[in-house]
C-alpha cells in the first residue's frame, strides 16, 4: 500500500488526485487521507489543489471529534469537497496527512446548512480488533446517539440548528454514495487537473 504507481519526481504528487478511492473494492477497503484524530477541537482540511493540511477552524464549542476523520481520494461530494470519512474505534492516534486503509461499515447522511455532506463510517482495515465489525449497527445504540448528537450540535454556538443527521445506512448504500462521488469527481474535478 505504501507505494504509488508513479515514477519518482522532483515535485510531490497530490495523493488526493493520484490514489483511487478503493484500495480493494472487494474487501471494501478505502484509501483515506487522515485529517484529524478524535478528541480534538481543531478542524483540519486538505487543500485540494496542493494536498497539504490547513487549519480550517478551531471548534466553537467544547465538543471534540469523537472519531478520527479524513477524506477519500478521487471523490467529490455535493458540498464541493472530497467525501468525508469517520474512522471509529481507533486505539492509537493517527498521523494527520498520512494514508490509511479503512474498511467501510456504513454511511451517515448529513445536511450541513442546506448542503449534502455525507460521512462514510469505517474502521481501520488492518486493526485485528475491528475484524468482527462489519456494520455500524454493531457499534451499538449509544454510539449512534453520540455521533448524531455531535453532528447536530457541533456548530450550535456559531450557527445553531443548521446541521441535521438524516439517517444511518448499510454498506451497500455507502458504496452507492462513494461511487456517485467518484463519478462527480471524474466529471467536475478531473478535467481541471493540470500535469
Amino acid at each position: 500500500m505504501a507505494n504509488i504507481d508513479q515514477a519518482p519526481s522532483l515535485s510531490m504528487p497530490n495523493l488526493l488526485h493520484v490514489l483511487p478511492a478503493f484500495a480493494n473494492e472487494t474487501e471494501l477497503r478505502l484509501n483515506t487521507i487522515v485529517e484529524l484524530n478524535s478528541n480534538t477541537l481543531n478542524k483540519y482540511e486538505l487543500i485540494t489543489e496542493t494536498g497539504h493540511l490547513k487549519l480550517d477552524r478551531v471548534g466553537y464549542s467544547s465538543l471534540a471529534y469523537p472519531f478520527a476523520y479524513g477524506c477519500i481520494p478521487r471523490t467529490w461530494d455535493e458540498d464541493g469537497d472530497p467525501l468525508d470519512i469517520e474512522i471509529v474505534g481507533v486505539t492509537e492516534p493517527l498521523i494527520p496527512g498520512s494514508i490509511v486503509e479503512a474498511r467501510v461499515i456504513g454511511i451517515m447522511t448529513f445536511d450541513d446548512g442546506g448542503e449534502v455532506d455525507d460521512k462514510v463510517i469505517a474502521v481501520l482495515a488492518d486493526d485485528k480488533r475491528m475484524d468482527h465489525i462489519t456494520s455500524f449497527e454493531q457499534l451499538g445504540a449509544h454510539w449512534k446517539k453520540e455521533t448524531t448528537y455531535y453532528w447536530e450540535h457541533y456548530k450550535d454556538l456559531k450557527k445553531p440548528g443548521t446541521c441535521r443527521v438524516n439517517g444511518f445506512f448499510d454498506v451497500e448504500k455507502a458504496v452507492e454514495i462513494i461511487k456517485s462521488c467518484e463519478a462527480r469527481y471524474l466529471a467536475e474535478i478531473s478535467p481541471k487537473i493540470v500535469n
